[in-house]
């Protein structure tokens, strides 16, 4: 029995630097058509990818979005960033285009194409609350995490998400030393992702000088490292 399939067709401002941009991302071309209406499909595994030319659109103003479903997302991640890193000599995580970062428990990310069109990559098996769960205290630097993630991974507004952990940061006793550490650490990320690395590295050393346990340093050393490698893939 054949199912229904839906299939996105998103706009471009030209046809060839967008399908040579899917193509290092492992899309192939099934169909292309240059006149009188450029268009063309592409398709990986079983995710398709159709395209038409709009020569108006203002990437800086692209909105058009769709999800693909995948069974993991973390070494699908890391292909498509040394791929990205390959053509552009560094993991381009700021401007256009450009694909988010990757922590430890994420489960989707999203890469926006030289046309300003966004592409969610979301595991198969995600969570519905999707890290409500460890961000579900009800502190005031509680709720700040819980929001700055929806931003950083949902919306992709990373200055959004910078704002909201500032202000909660500012205020005394907004929650407990452990949500303080993972706020810090989070603003460190953010700045790095927003081009800011000297004040990253004044966010980690009032991380480093938190009263924290072994146990609570540990159960952040990989958000920790993650920075790390970030910086990494600027250079």
């Amino acid at each position: 029995m054949k199912h229904d399939a839906s299939i996105p067709a998103l706009p471009c401002v030209e046809l060839e630097p967008t399908l040579e941009f899917y193509g290092r991302l492992g899309f192939e071309v099934t169909y292309r058509q240059r006149a009188p209406n450029p268009y063309a499909a592409t398709r990986r595994g079983g995710a398709q990818l159709h395209f038409f030319g709009l020569k108006e659109l203002k990437p800086e103003e692209g909105y058009s979005c769709c999800l693909i479903i995948v069974e993991e997302v973390e070494k699908l991640h890391e292909g498509f960033s040394a791929a990205l890193r390959e053509t552009y000599g560094k993991v381009p995580v700021r401007g256009i285009p450009r694909i988010t970062r990757m922590r430890k428990g994420q489960t989707r990310f999203t890469v926006v194409d030289p046309s300003g069109n966004s592409v969610m990559f979301i595991r198969r098996d995600e969570p519905s609350g999707y890290g409500d769960d460890e961000d579900a205290s009800a502190t005031h630097l509680g709720k700040a995490l819980k929001t700055s993630r929806r931003l950083r991974d949902f919306k992709g507004d990373d200055a959004m998400a910078a704002k909201v952990l500032d202000a909660a940061l500012k205020k005394p006793d907004a929650g407990t030393t452990l949500e303080r550490a993972r706020a810090l650490v989070a603003r460190a990320e953010l700045s790095v992702a927003l081009d800011d690395v000297s004040r990253a590295g004044a966010w980690l050393r009032e991380f480093d000088d938190l009263p924290l346990s072994a146990l609570e340093r540990a159960t952040l050393r990989e958000d920790r490292a993650a920075i790390d490698r970030l910086l990494r893939a600027q250079a």
